[in-house]
């Protein structure tokens, strides 16, 4: 068991990936062994990622390299710098991993009736490993270069799964928006790799940490590396392709796509905490997160009250919810250089965005899980063609309920825990921010009442009178996502203290990461 848990940081990354190559060779031999290694792959991986975080919880941050005679060797003898591919896994990666496994193994177990009259089964399920892939790469590498190769890995597989339905015109559109604005990203982040590159001849995060300079190029770099996180999450106002890719994807892809805005959020966290830290102008910084992050919340919130399309509805909701964690750690990284505002309010700022991060990754699938399961049954995303089908679809409407409670901050419910520690502690900073977060709660609430009241109340309508709730895989995926809105809502303290303050207090403490891979710094 100890060996399983040196390598788990590899072996959550090569599982997926390997087993994303075996998926059509099998496939083509027998389909449901094929389904039966996705879901026991993903869910082994579910148990390494609980493995890892708890041996990070317990010893502090995890360091491997890939290529060395042990994989804590990070330097080689004779070397000052990192040579080889690091993965660094701390509080904070490992939190995100924790998100990306139990969504992902809701989203394959979805996907197993959802898809079931699509072709090109072989293609989707092999696509959704190499996203799986590309995800915990992101969360888990240690250097810039390999952040660029698994966020290209995840954004191709995840433009080919937004297309995946050819028979609808808007998936091939949804699919192309996706891929330029993630060609566009990617441009920006390897150019920006490429100035650093230039000036300190390093790749490794840690090893650039502790020499980075802050000159004008590296400004340039940091400007690149924000706006393409931040494009690519899905930020106002980068957010005009957002609703177009994910009302048109497979809803089990739809609920990986929220996680892989989370990876891009969390590369930008990662960037502005770790890679530049003290060198940052932390105000400045903090500040246009904090500005942009209001707009997310308030422009997200009202653009959905108009939506009828159930899917483009959840869409700008998410953006909405999105902006809650840009403020909450926006806060945080303003007064990133000040200890006593750290202590006062901006490690619970900071706490609250990356926790509102959990809630949002539980909840969010689950309500596009929902939506899909509607277009599973009706045939239609438009919610005023809806009408009457709590009466067929028990188990849907209770799931819907949940989530709804849960996203509109109602007590006591999950969504309420994280907002209400963001609205405390940003409070602080400016009532404003409070003030707009609370607003935005109450159009939320009031626009998926709507929703809930025209998909759901009323009398059947007549040709919905065959409707049947969606199969049982379906059921136990949303039921999954719920389940971890139960527990959290029950615990939220255990939540916090054992991953929350963990993830906060990793990005706050950049001579940790340093110090990870170089050594006591001098």
């Amino acid at each position: 068991m100890a060996t399983l848990i040196t390598h788990s940081p590899i072996l959550i990354i090569a599982i997926p990936l390997v087993t994303a190559f075996l998926t059509p060779l099998i496939g083509m031999a027998n389909r449901k062994v094929r389904d039966a290694l996705v879901i026991v792959s993903l869910a082994f991986v579910v148990v390494l990622v609980f493995a890892l975080a708890r041996d990070v919880v317990i010893n502090g941050i995890r360091v491997y390299t890939l290529g060395a005679t042990s994989p804590d060797l990070t330097i080689p003898t004779g070397f000052m710098v990192p040579v080889r591919i690091i993965l660094e896994v701390d509080g904070m990666s490992i939190f995100m991993g924790i998100i990306w496994s139990i969504v992902s193994l809701a989203a394959a177990i979805f996907s197993l009736s959802h898809i079931a009259s699509e072709t090109g089964q072989n293609r989707f399920y092999t696509l959704l490993l190499l996203m799986v892939a590309g995800g915990f790469g992101m969360m888990f590498t240690g250097d810039l270069f390999n952040l660029f190769v698994f966020l290209e890995i995840a954004s191709i597989s995840g433009a080919a799964l937004i297309a995946f339905r050819i028979k609808f015109a808007d998936t091939q559109e949804g699919g192309f928006k996706y891929i330029v604005i993630s060609a566009i990203a990617s441009l920006m982040v390897l150019f920006a790799i490429g100035l650093l590159y230039a000036q300190y001849n390093l790749l490794n995060i840690g090893a650039i940490a502790q020499v980075i300079q802050y000159t004008t190029l590296d400004k340039i770099a940091l400007a690149l590396l924000l706006i393409a996180f931040t494009m690519k999450a899905g930020m106002v106002p980068l957010h005009l392709w957002f609703p177009d890719a994910y009302s048109v994807a497979p809803a089990s892809i739809t609920g990986m796509l929220v996680i892989t805005s989370h990876a891009c959020m969390y590369a930008a966290f990662r960037v502005c905490f770790t890679l530049y830290g003290s060198m940052l102008d932390a105000p400045v910084a903090g500040w246009i997160l904090i500005v942009f992050g209001l707009l997310s919340m308030f422009i997200g919130v009202t653009m959905a009250v108009f939506q009828k399309d159930v899917m483009r509805f959840m869409s700008y909701h998410a953006i909405s919810q999105l902006g809650y964690m840009w403020v909450g750690v926006g806060v945080g990284l303003a007064v990133l250089g000040n200890a006593e505002f750290i202590a006062a309010y901006g490690r619970d700022a900071m706490s609250g965005g990356i926790f509102h991060i959990l809630n949002h990754a539980m909840y969010k699938p689950l309500l596009f899980f929902t939506g899909g399961a509607l277009f599973h049954c009706t045939g239609t995303r438009d919610l005023t063609k809806m009408g009457g089908l709590a009466h067929k679809m028990k188990w849907t409407t209770i799931l819907y309920i949940i989530g709804t409670l849960s996203i509109s901050g109602i007590p006591p419910l999950n969504g309420f825990s994280s907002k209400i520690l963001i609205y405390e502690s940003v409070y602080q900073f400016h009532p404003i921010l409070t003030i707009t977060g609370i607003i935005t709660s109450i159009l939320t609430l009031a626009s998926f009442t709507k929703a809930f009241h025209s998909a759901f109340m009323g009398a059947e309508l007549p040709e919905y009178k065959e409707v049947k709730e969606v199969p049982r895989s379906m059921v136990i995926a949303m039921v999954i996502l719920a389940a971890g809105i139960v527990f959290i809502t029950l615990f939220p303290s255990l939540v916090v203290d054992w991953t929350i303050h963990p993830a906060a207090d990793a990005l706050i403490d950049q001579e940790a990461y340093i110090t990870a891979v170089m050594g006591a710094i001098p």
